[in-house]
Order: C-alpha cells, then sequence, then structure tokens
C-alpha cells in the first residue's frame, strides 16, 4: 500500500490556483478583456482536431488563421447595452475578446483545413500530411586517442 504524502499547504495551494485561473479575467476600468477559451486538440486517423469553448460569440466575429504551424483562433464578445431601468445588482457579462493559440505538428496541411462554429464551439479540422518512413542511417563516429 502506498502511503499519502502529508501536503500541509494543499488547501491553500487550491485557493491560490483557483484564483490564478481567474486573474486573466479581471478588467481594469471599462477596458475590454482578452481571454483564453479552453480547448481540446487531438488527431484521428486523417486530421488534426482543434475544438474551441466560444459561449456567447458572435460566429461572424470569429476568425481562424495558421501561420507558421501555429493555429490562431479569435473572437469579439459585445456587451449589451446596460439598461438603466434594469435596476441591476451585478453586472458580470462584459464585452471582450477570446484569442488562443497552439503549435500544430509539421505534418498538418493547413491548405485544406476546414472550420465550423455550432452552439458556441468552434471545431478546426486540419489534414495529417502523409508522412514518408525517414531514412536510417547510421553514421560511424570517428575517435581520437
Amino acid at each position: 500500500m502506498d502511503l499519502i504524502p502529508y501536503q500541509p499547504f494543499r488547501d491553500l495551494e487550491k485557493i491560490f490556483d483557483k484564483w490564478a485561473e481567474n486573474f486573466h479575467d479581471m478588467q481594469l476600468g471599462d477596458f475590454p478583456s482578452i481571454s483564453e477559451p479552453r480547448m481540446d486538440v487531438y488527431e484521428t486517423k486523417d486530421n488534426i482536431v482543434a475544438e474551441v469553448e466560444m459561449p456567447g460569440i458572435d460566429p461572424k466575429s470569429v476568425s481562424v488563421s495558421v501561420e507558421d504551424n501555429l493555429l490562431k483562433v479569435e473572437g469579439k464578445k459585445q456587451e449589451k447595452v446596460e439598461e438603466k431601468k434594469k435596476g441591476y445588482l451585478r453586472k458580470e457579462i462584459r464585452s471582450g475578446y477570446l484569442r488562443r493559440m497552439v503549435l500544430l505538428p509539421a505534418e498538418a496541411k493547413v491548405g485544406k483545413a476546414k472550420a465550423e462554429f455550432k452552439n458556441g464551439l468552434l471545431k478546426v479540422e486540419i489534414p495529417k500530411a502523409k508522412v514518408t518512413k525517414a531514412n536510417k542511417k547510421n553514421i560511424k563516429v570517428k575517435y581520437k586517442d
């Protein structure tokens, strides 16, 4: 049976981690925030697939690009105009930008990539290039005494 190591500051670390997770969402004044949406990247037999959570983003504002094998996804969220007559007790929904970048493997065929936005989820599929087997060659090492 393995022993569980004693971690006296574990709860304190959890509190700090939770605070750090939300740090980038904090706003200074009325400046729009830039946040990184959550992303899953995986591969299938034929494709590299990136799925990006983009809730509340207008699909028309989403842009996807690949440059030097760096996939870049961006979107803009518009804030609804605050109506004084609503009597807000708390107002957290704001405008802002989502931006996420991830490095793709060199064998991606970015020219044939496609993207689809549905129900707040952006799915980008990039076909994998055929990888040829590398020729293996042993190289003799010369050494001097």
